[in-house]
C-alpha cells in the first residue's frame, strides 16, 4: 500500500484542492481546556464519569487535560506559526450553563469571546461546535438525552451561544458524531454517563436527531450569514467474507454506523428496513417528529479515520453483527487498533454524495494515533505524517473526481485527553507535555505548516 512507502513522493498544495477549500485542526472543549471548576462552571457527564474508578484509562480525567483555559492564547498563536488559519473548537456547555439552563455564567461568556476574539486578531476563523458530548451533568440528573425536555434544553443554549458569539462566529456545528454519545454512552455505557440498554438508546437517538434540527433551525434564526453544519462518524463497512450472511451484516453495521442520524435529517426516516430493532423507536416519536428532523444545513461534516470489515456473529444481540478487529487481521493499525486504510476516506465522501440534499461535505476530522516518542526534544512521527498525506490524497481525488468536498481538518491540533482512553493515544500535531504544559511541534505538524504555507 503506498502508505507504507516512505520515500512516495507528495506533491500536492493547497492550491490544488480549489481556492474556496478550507484546511484547519479540530478540537473539544473537554479535552483541552481543563479548568473544570473555574469560576463558576458547572459539572459535566465527563467530569463525572471520570471521578469514578475504572472507567478511564489509568482513571485520568480532564481536569487539567491541555490547560487551553489558560493557555488559549500561547495555542493560538503557535497555530498561526504553523500556517492554521481555521480552528475548530467546541463550546462546553457547562461552562456557559452551570446548571444546563436557566443563569448564563458571565465568566463563561467571556472565556469563549477571549478564545474567539484572539482567534480573529490572528487571522485565524473559529470554527464552533455547540455539542461535543459535554451534557451538564444537572441535566443528566434529569435524564440528558433521554428526557425529551433535552429538546428544550438544547434549543435555550443554542438561543445562549447564537445571540453571544454569532456577530462573530459564522461557521457553526451543532452536534458532533450523535452515533458515538449515543451509542457509546447510551447504550454500550463505556462512555459518559455510562448508561446501557435500548432503553437509554432508542430514546437518546431520537432526541439528539431532532435537536441536530432544532440547532440547525436556531442558528439560521439568530445569525446572520451562517453557515451550518453538523457531524457524523463514519467508516466504510466491508463483509469479512463474501457470504450472504456477512453481505447482510455489514448492511446492518452500516445502517446503524453510517445512515442513522443522516437520514432522517434528510427526510428519508430511520433505516429500520435493515435493523429492524430500530422500530422500537416510534414509541418515541410524536406527530410531527419526523418533519421536524429534516434541515437544510449548508454543509455535513464526515468524520473518517478507518474501515471496519464486519461478520455474521448470532450471538450479537439486534444486529448479529461484530466487527472483526483490524489487529487480528493482519493489516497496518494505528494505536488505536483502528485499520489504516485510505480509501475509506474516499468510499465515505462517495458514499454521503450520493445523498440528495446534501449542499457540500467538509472533512471535520481526520487524524490518528501512534506510539509518539520524544527523542532529543523532537518527535519523529513519521507514520502519522504519511497517514495524514494519504488520507490527503484520497481527499483530493475525490474532489477531482467531482464530489463535492470543500474542506479538511486534522484531529487534532495537540495531544489531548481523549476520553476513554485518557491521555494514551496522541493523535496531536503538537506533542503535550502533560507534566509542564510544554508543547513540541512534531514532524508532522512542521509537515502540514509547510503543506499550508506552500
Amino acid at each position: 500500500m503506498a502508505f507504507n512507502n516512505p520515500q512516495k513522493p507528495f506533491n500536492l498544495k493547497p492550491q490544488d484542492f480549489g481556492k474556496d477549500f478550507v484546511f484547519g485542526v479540530s478540537t473539544a472543549a473537554y479535552q483541552i481546556e481543563g479548568a473544570h471548576t473555574v469560576h463558576d462552571k458547572g459539572t459535566s457527564i465527563w467530569d463525572q464519569f471520570t471521578s469514578k474508578k475504572g472507567n478511564t484509562f489509568n482513571n485520568q480525567h480532564g481536569q487539567i487535560a491541555c490547560d487551553f483555559y489558560n493557555r488559549f492564547e500561547a495555542d493560538i498563536l503557535l497555530m498561526q506559526s504553523m500556517n492554521i488559519k481555521h480552528f475548530r473548537f467546541s463550546l462546553a456547555w457547562s461552562r456557559i450553563l452551570p446548571n444546563g439552563t436557566g443563569t448564563v455564567s458571565a465568566e463563561g461568556i467571556d472565556f469563549y469571546n477571549r478564545v474567539i476574539n484572539f482567534c480573529l486578531k490572528c487571522g485565524i476563523t473559529p470554527w464552533v461546535t455547540l455539542y461535543h458530548w459535554d451534557l451538564p451533568q444537572a441535566l443528566q440528573n434529569k435524564g440528558g438525552w433521554v428526557n425529551r425536555e433535552v429538546l428544550s434544553w438544547f434549543e435555550n443554549y443554542a438561543q445562549v451561544c447564537a445571540t453571544h458569539f454569532g456577530d462573530r462566529v459564522k461557521n457553526w456545528m451543532v452536534l458532533n458524531e450523535p452515533m458515538v454519545f449515543t451509542g457509546a454512552g447510551y447504550f454500550l455505557g463505556v462512555h459518559a454517563p455510562g448508561n446501557r440498554g435500548l432503553k437509554n438508546f432508542l430514546p437518546a437517538v431520537h432526541h439528539a436527531m431532532l435537536c441536530q434540527a432544532i440547532g440547525g433551525r436556531v442558528l439560521r434564526a439568530l445569525v446572520s450569514n451562517a453557515h451550518i453544519g453538523t457531524t457524523f462518524s463514519c467508516s466504510q463497512i466491508t463483509p469479512f467474507r463474501d457470504t450472504p450472511k456477512d453481505i447482510r451484516a455489514a448492511q446492518k453495521a452500516d445502517a446503524l454506523l453510517n445512515r442513522l442520524f443522516i437520514e432522517p435529517l434528510l427526510g428519508f426516516g430511520y433505516p429500520t428496513e435493515h435493523v429492524p430493532v430500530l422500530r422500537r423507536i416510534e414509541t418515541y416519536i410524536k406527530p410531527q417528529d419526523l418533519k421536524n428532523a429534516v434541515f437544510d444545513f449548508d454543509f455535513i461534516g464526515v468524520q473518517n479515520y478507518t474501515r471496519e470489515m464486519v461478520r455474521h456473529h448470532y450471538l450479537v444481540p439486534y444486529l448479529r453483527a461484530k466487527i472483526v478487529k483490524a489487529s487480528k487481521r493482519h493489516v497496518k493499525t494505528t494505536l488505536m487498533d483502528w485499520e489504516v486504510y485510505p480509501p475509506s476516506m474516499y468510499s465515505m465522501i462517495e458514499q454521503f454524495n450520493q445523498y440528495k440534499g446534501i449542499n457540500k461535505i467538509i472533512i471535520t476530522e481526520n487524524g490518528a494515533a501512534f506510539p509518539d516518542m520524544l527523542v532529543d526534544g523532537k518527535v519523529h512521527d513519521i507514520e502519522r505524517l504519511h497517514y495524514l498525506q494519504a488520507y490527503l490524497e484520497q481527499v483530493h481525488k475525490a474532489k477531482k473526481d467531482g464530489l463535492n468536498v470543500a474542506g479538511y481538518f486534522v484531529w487534532t491540533f495537540t495531544d489531548n485527553f481523549e476520553w476513554a482512553e485518557g491521555y494514551h493515544p496522541r493523535f496531536g500535531l503538537v506533542y503535550t507535555n502533560f507534566l509542564t504544559q510544554e508543547r513540541i511541534v512534531k514532524a508532522s505538524g512542521k509537515w502540514y505548516q509547510a503543506f499550508l504555507g506552500s
